[in-house]
């Protein structure tokens, strides 16, 4: 039995128990039908350790968006080198950050519960072809 690597997990928002069941259901860019399971469907684990766990992505969020921001500025000022235009730059990052804003919302649920979770942890035994979810 091999082990599903985290890199292709996470990449992947696979469960993190598991590292098998889908945390997300619809497509990444599917307006209004792209939202977290409440379970894990290959071995039950809750999403939602505790209630409100996910307000805590919005900070995770909230770096991604800076952190996307200043590759925006910077990008545009190395395509353009425009220092005078404070317009093109604030479209240029809006406009990214809302393109971007359905990857963030997926990424900050899988950083946090890979890599900020100290009650989550990777079971191997579970990381199987033939698991069936539990009741």
């Amino acid at each position: 039995m091999s082990e599903t690597p985290k890199s292709w997990a996470m990449l992947h928002c696979k469960c993190p128990r598991c590292r098998r069941g889908n945390m997300f259901t619809g497509a990444m860019y599917n307006i209004g039908l792209s939202k977290i399971n409440e379970t894990c469907p290959r071995c039950g684990m809750r999403f939602e350790i505790e209630p409100g766990y996910f307000y805590a992505a919005m900070y995770v969020s909230y770096a991604l968006n800076v952190a996307e921001s200043g590759f925006f500025w910077l990008s545009t000022y190395l395509i353009t080198h425009n220092t005078t235009s404070p317009w093109l730059y604030i479209s240029v990052i809006l406009g990214g950050c809302f393109l971007l804003s359905p990857i963030n919302f997926r990424y900050s649920r899988v950083f946090l519960l890979y890599w900020l979770s100290p009650k989550v942890h990777y079971q191997p035994h579970l990381d199987t072809y033939d698991q069936i979810k539990h009741p």
